[in-house]
């Protein structure tokens, strides 16, 4: 009788994320978790009235596929207001299950087997996995320390005809670099009379710090018409947990992307979007968002001042990276396993963002967390 004999993988190179192995060897050893991007902290008191009140009121079936119309008029009211770009509601705003799921949904629904996706290293580690989930070919540009600028020369030389997206990431994890306004004028100058698509991912929109502003493509009419913006509702309200996000994108390209989530999600949690329509009646729950977590970021720096590490410049996003090289020359894997296992403090490897594993000796400590945490984890940094 014939043994069954499996598939073979679509991502063979692919294990167990390095999120995941961190937070299972931090529990284990009770460390302070500098490693997530995710708030230790409570979440608006008002939006868990409004989410609590939309399940008392039965609002506990399935959404619209596309998302409620009052939280869609609401997240397009916000992108004009800030970014003087004037979606249409109908057909150019969907409320995604996770900005994930709209990375997804559009990487899917865009990019085709034989293409080309331009990403930009380090990266969130989902990128690379989506475009090859595709058929497609990730071409990786590496951004160097400490600037992390991209080198447009490069991207200039690794277009192709065969170059479908370029994946941007604004403020950008994990390095915390933004983008410039040259950084925007050459976007604009590569991309210009080509079918090249732009995915923007933007989920720290409001964590830009030292006054400069977020540069969304939205901004721009040049990018916008080609354009997939990716925006998170957890990250902005302290509700990762809950994975409700949002895309924004030309009718031309939101109805592809939407055929892709109508089957993948369908529609994102129905109470959840309820409240986020309360919270989004006040601009100020995130238009505050840049004071609050640039006094978190502020009280990290200070508190490692008296360490060995080297912390280089965060312009944006939950994080900071250090060089730890004053203090060992293992590499950035190992060093963090030994930090958990001796100083009980969680952090990321940066070499987990590279898609080769490159490995400049950093470390990444997010700051998303109460300020107890902050120093409590600076101060067994400090003793190394």
């Amino acid at each position: 009788m014939p043994r069954f004999t499996p598939p073979p993988s679509k991502l063979p190179h692919v294990g167990t994320t390095i999120f995941s192995v961190i937070g299972a060897l931090a529990a284990e050893h009770q460390a302070i978790n500098l490693s997530q991007g995710a708030p230790n902290f409570p979440c608006a008191p008002e939006l868990i009235a409004a989410t609590h009140a939309a399940m008392l009121a039965g609002h506990n079936q399935y959404a619209p596929m596309t998302g409620l119309p009052a939280l869609r008029e609401a997240i397009a009211a916000k992108a004009a207001a800030l970014y003087g770009h004037d979606y249409e509601v109908g057909e150019e705003v969907t409320v995604m299950a996770s900005a994930s799921e709209g990375l997804f949904s559009a990487i899917t629904a865009l990019v085709h087997a034989g293409d080309e996706v331009i990403v930009f290293e380090p990266s969130f580690d989902s990128y690379v996995p989506m475009i090859e989930l595709q058929g497609a070919r990730a071409v990786a540009i590496k951004l160097a320390p400490p600037s992390f600028a991209i080198p447009w020369d490069e991207v200039a030389a690794r277009i192709t005809p065969r170059t479908r997206m370029i994946v941007l990431n604004s403020p950008h994890n994990p390095s915390g670099m933004v983008l410039s306004e040259h950084d925007i004028a050459e976007l604009s100058r590569l991309t210009a009379n080509t079918g090249i698509v732009i995915l923007s991912d933007e989920v720290y929109e409001h964590v830009v710090f030292d006054g400069q502003p977020h540069r969304s493509i939205s901004r721009y009419p040049a990018l916008a018409e080609r354009g997939v913006v990716v925006g998170s509702f957890g990250k902005t309200f302290h509700v990762t947990g809950w994975r409700v996000g949002y895309c924004l994108a030309p009718r031309v390209l939101m109805d592809e992307i939407r055929k892709v989530h109508q089957f993948a999600m369908f529609a994102a949690d129905t109470p959840m979007q309820y409240g986020l329509v309360e919270m989004l009646r006040t601009p100020q729950h995130y238009l505050g968002l840049v004071d609050f977590y640039q006094k978190k970021r502020d009280v990290l720096i200070a508190a490692l001042k008296p360490s060995r590490l080297k912390l280089l410049p965060s312009h944006g996003g939950f994080f900071v990276l250090a060089d730890y090289s004053a203090i060992s020359a293992a590499s950035d894997s190992d060093f963090v396993q030994q930090l958990i296992r001796e100083q009980q403090v969680a952090t990321i490897p940066v070499s987990a963002f590279y898609s080769d594993g490159t490995d400049h000796g950093l470390i990444r400590l997010s700051f998303s967390k109460d300020e107890d945490t902050l120093r409590r984890g600076a101060e067994r940094l400090c003793r190394l």
